[in-house]
């Protein structure tokens, strides 16, 4: 054993295992957060990016687009191979490659170095994602003290997500935009020797050869199938639409040789019978269908306030920060509602209150009304979360420990897909309603009409091309039919969110939690298979964290409701 090694293990003896625990989600907390902020601080540097190194309009979207494109398809790579090699293992490496790929970034001087820098950060945010939820699966054995930290965990990421445009602005308004990936490089030097010392080992019961091939054939499938959903939205053209649909068609192949692949192994990458239980596919549809109605939604609310409203970058920032920190309000009270309603009354209420909050910003209209927007974005803030942090507890507490890391790469695959679906489905919808509201606009050229009618912020540019009483009358018919359209898209979203509540019926009605005897916490109530091992997972000789089976919830072990 390495000096190293020993000295994690006496600090942790020494702190005890609790202390231990939640530094342990301090740094994994820590890693959250760069990787969110990281999603999202390129948004407003798109402009400065597109005047220095002058990007092709293909370059320009594989610049915005790789990063979250290759890590989500490499989500079941590095999150199943966590659970074979080591998961500590694999997010450090990931820290390591985040950290070199941010200076690349930092530092590209066209845009082919800077696509190369930004699939190497998606390959990094790959590595980190699923393992962060994993280790946090293993230090946290008992549910109660899991669903806080998975609380906490998901307070930090919606933290990250609006964190990253306020972030990106600061640092383009005093310095150049590779700024915005610098700021990574000081964090990982920290968090690579911080997270060696600190965080524990763990993986899984490692038995049979690891499915390479199968590994690949999952990235292959889902990166086909996220580029299609990416680009379904606008494949507008004959030949765009055609390969989209080619791309969807091998994605869905893949993965559908990929789950026979997996049925027939003695040892599957990924345990699919996970999905015959029933919390745990249906916490998965949930993430999904959550993720489908909204992020095309807040994609759509951010052009309102900017191209309606005439709000800047910053202030839409500024406007959109209620909804983030009602969010933060939710995964920090997620724990006590969780163990107080259960599963299925807490993500049923939390699709409920989101759709609430959708209906009620449909009085959106060309005239600012600062309550409405507050009043809205505080309560899609706190039902989105609620929603999110029941599901994903749900799921993750559903999978076995030793499949922990896959049960993580398929939680925050069903993210991704979710996201992608719902751009796609919700722009499709909105493109649907707006572009027929610029037919025909008294003084305005067919031509101008045609190309206004591809999206809000192009009639912005018409307009000022056609210029008097022509541009004006463009601008004025773009911007209402954008809230008609804006209107339509709220009560589809709203349609899939109670669609989601439904769903949410399928979810256990209780928390079911390990047993611990009166008095004790749970980190001091040893496992049943073995008296060696602390039940805070931690090996005591190695420092290391093992998979301890947690025995079954006795029948009047859970919270009741």
């Amino acid at each position: 054993m390495s000096g190293t090694t020993t000295a994690a293990a006496l600090r942790r003896r020494a702190a005890g295992a609790g202390a231990n625990r939640w530094v342990v989600l301090v740094v994994l907390c820590t890693s959250l957060l760069l990787v969110a902020v990281d999603a999202t601080v390129l948004h407003v540097a798109v402009p400065a990016v597109t005047e220095d190194l002058r990007p092709g309009g293909m370059e320009l979207l594989w610049i915005v687009d790789s990063y979250p494109l290759v890590c989500a398809s490499l989500l079941i790579l590095f999150g199943t191979l966590g659970d074979r090699v080591g998961r500590r293992r694999v997010l450090l490496l990931g820290y390591a490659l985040f950290g070199v790929a941010s200076g690349i970034a930092a530092l590209a001087d066209n845009a082919q170095v800077l696509i190369a820098a930004r699939v190497l950060l998606g390959v990094g945010g790959a590595m980190i994602m699923p393992a962060t939820l994993s280790i946090l699966r293993q230090v946290f054995p008992d549910r109660r003290e899991r669903a806080l930290a998975i609380g906490v965990w998901s307070a930090v990421a919606a933290v990250g997500a609006a964190v990253g445009p306020l972030l990106g602005g600061f640092l383009l308004e005093h310095f150049w935009w590779g700024s915005v990936f610098l700021i990574n490089i000081p964090l990982m030097l920290v968090s690579l020797p911080v997270g060696r010392i600190l965080l524990p080992e763990s993986k899984g019961e490692g038995s049979g050869p690891w499915d390479v091939v199968g590994a690949l054939m999952a990235a292959a499938g889902l990166f086909a199938v996220v580029l299609g959903v990416k680009r379904l939205g606008g494949a507008s053209a004959a030949d765009g639409g055609v390969w989209t649909a080619l791309t969807l068609v091998a994605g869905a192949a893949l993965l559908s040789v990929f789950v026979r692949r997996q049925r027939r192994r003695a040892h599957p990458l990924v345990d699919l019978r996970m999905f015959a239980r029933p919390a745990f596919s249906t916490s998965v549809g949930c993430i999904v269908l959550a993720m489908l109605a909204l992020v095309g939604l807040e994609l759509i609310a951010a052009q309102y306030l900017q191209l309606v409203l005439g709000l800047s970058p910053l202030e839409t920032g500024l406007r959109l920060l209620p909804l983030t920190f009602a969010a933060m309000a939710a995964g920090l009270a997620g724990a006590r509602l969780l163990r107080r309603f259960g599963p299925r009354r807490m993500v049923c209420f939390g699709f409920c209150l989101t759709a609430v909050a959708v209906l009620l910003l449909t009085g959106m209209g060309g005239q600012d009304n600062r309550t409405l927007l507050l009043s809205g974005f505080v309560l899609l803030g706190f039902g989105l979360e609620t929603t999110l942090f029941g599901a994903y507890e749900s799921m993750l507490s559903e999978a076995p420990p030793e499949q922990a890391g896959g049960a993580a790469a398929i939680g925050e695959t069903s993210y991704q897909l979710g996201a992608g679906i719902g751009i796609a489905l919700l722009g499709s919808v909105m493109n649907a309603v707006y572009a027929p509201g610029l037919t025909g606009v008294p003084g305005v050229p067919a031509s101008a009409s045609t190309a206004a009618g591809h999206s809000l912020g192009e009639a912005h540019q018409v307009a000022a091309q056609l210029g008097g009483p022509a541009g004006a009358a463009l601008l004025d018919a773009a911007r209402h039919a954008f809230v008609h359209g804006l209107h339509v898209t709220l009560l589809v979203s709203a349609g899939l969110l109670l669609l989601g509540a439904a769903m949410a019926l399928w979810l256990p009605r209780a928390m079911h939690c390990e047993t611990a005897t009166a008095g004790e916490t749970p980190a001091d109530v040893p496992a049943e298979a073995s008296t060696d091992v602390p039940a805070d997972g931690l090996s005591e000789a190695s420092g290391q964290a093992v998979d301890v089976p947690a025995p079954r919830a006795a029948a009047d072990s859970h919270v009741p409701v």
